[in-house]
């Protein structure tokens, strides 16, 4: 491989995993909403990674790409409160199914991964000026 094949590779997982970043920010901004835009309450999202092969007959991975964005499938929470315009007729209203916990450990590892291929593409950056300079000695 290459040391130019490094940058097209970790800038595949940059884009997927900013994706990643701004799918758990939605969750966290819709976490106490009632409902979403359609009536229905928020339902979190997770992308969904694949990786990109460099061609059918060969193994060896070219990088990363969101295939998709599946929502959540656990049933959204029940909480109790009968004054609220929104309650059923049982007094409950239902609230988004997004566990913040959850949404902010996984933005911790999003966060770290983006931070692992910055710090890998500097690192062959400074690794082919350092072969650049050798020439010039």
């Amino acid at each position: 491989m290459s040391l130019s094949n490094v940058f097209s590779i970790a800038g595949s997982a940059l884009t997927a995993q900013s994706m990643r970043l701004n799918l758990v920010a939605s969750n966290l901004a819709n976490a106490d909403s009632s409902t979403s835009a359609t009536g229905d309450p928020y339902k979190a999202r997770h992308a969904i990674f694949t990786v990109t092969p460099v061609s059918a007959s060969e193994p060896r991975v070219a990088g990363v790409r969101v295939t998709a964005v599946a929502e959540n499938t656990t049933p959204p929470k029940m909480k109790y409160d009968p004054g609220n315009p929104l309650a059923d007729a049982k007094g409950y209203i239902t609230l988004p199914n997004v566990n913040p916990v959850e949404e902010m450990a996984d933005m911790i590892s999003a966060s770290r991964s983006y931070q692992t291929n910055v710090e890998m593409m500097n690192t062959t950056k400074t690794l082919m000026q350092k072969t650049l300079q050798l020439g010039s000695a």
